[in-house]
C-alpha cells in the first residue's frame, strides 16, 4: 500500500461514488442552494486539462422560459433520433431522455472560443479539448452524487441551434445540457439497461494486452 494512500473508509467513499453515480432523467424539484452549487462546480473546475487550458465553460440557465427553449430544442432532436433509428424508433420514443422541466437547476456545458491557439497536447489530438471538459463534467457529476445529488447529461441538442439560443460566440460550442438537483431514488443500475435498451459489457472484454483484440 502506498504511503500516500487514503484511508480505507475514504478509498470506499471514493469508489463508492463511482458505482453509485448514475445518468439520472427523473427529478424531485426541489433547490440546490449557492453554496452548494458552488462547491460542485468547484469541484469542476478541479478537473484536468490538457495544456492548461481549460476549456470549460458552465452557462446556469435560472430563466424559466429559456429553460422551456432548451427543452423543445431536446425534443425536436429527440424526434430526429427516432427517426434515424429506424425500427427501434418506437422503443426510443417511450424512453425518458431528459429532466429538464423538473430539475432544480440546468446547466449548459460548453466548449469556449479561442481554443486555437492552445497547441500543447493537442496538436495531433485537438479533440483533448473535449476529453479535458469531459473531465470537469465527470468531477461534478462525482461530487454531485456525494452530496445526494442527481445529475443527468443531456445531449440530444443540434449544437448550433443551442450556441445561437445562448449567444455563444463563435469558435464556442455547447456539449451537454446538464439536469441537476434533488432525486427520490438512484437507480440500482444504468437506466438504459432497466429499460432493456442496452447491456453493460464487462471490462475483460474490452481490456487487451499488447496489442488490440488480445485479451489478458
Amino acid at each position: 500500500m502506498s504511503d500516500n494512500a487514503y484511508t480505507p473508509a475514504e478509498r470506499e467513499a471514493v469508489y463508492r461514488a463511482i458505482a453509485e453515480r448514475r445518468d439520472m432523467r427523473h427529478f424531485t424539484g426541489g433547490t440546490v442552494e449557492p453554496e452548494l452549487l458552488r462547491r460542485l462546480l468547484e469541484a469542476a473546475h478541479q478537473a484536468p486539462s490538457v495544456g492548461l487550458m481549460q476549456p470549460w465553460r458552465f452557462i446556469r440557465i435560472s430563466d424559466r422560459t429559456l429553460r422551456g427553449r432548451i427543452q423543445n430544442l431536446v425534443e425536436e432532436e429527440r424526434v430526429r433520433t427516432a427517426q434515424a433509428l429506424g425500427e427501434r424508433s418506437d422503443e426510443f420514443m417511450k424512453l425518458k431522455v431528459e429532466g429538464i422541466g423538473d430539475c432544480a437547476e440546468v446547466l449548459v456545458a460548453a466548449l469556449g472560443d479561442d481554443r486555437e491557439r492552445h497547441i500543447f497536447g493537442r496538436r495531433t489530438l485537438p479533440e483533448m479539448d473535449l476529453a479535458s471538459l469531459s473531465c470537469a463534467i465527470q468531477n461534478l457529476w462525482l461530487a454531485a452524487r456525494a452530496e445526494g445529488l442527481g445529475m443527468g447529461w443531456v445531449s440530444l441538442f443540434e449544437p448550433q441551434a443551442l450556441a445561437d439560443l445562448l449567444n455563444l460566440p463563435a469558435g464556442a460550442k455547447p456539449l451537454a445540457v446538464l439536469c441537476l438537483g434533488p432525486v427520490k431514488k438512484f437507480y440500482p443500475a444504468p437506466m438504459l439497461v432497466l429499460d432493456g435498451w442496452a447491456q453493460a459489457r464487462p471490462l475483460d472484454e474490452l481490456l487487451y494486452e499488447n496489442q488490440w483484440g488480445v485479451n489478458q
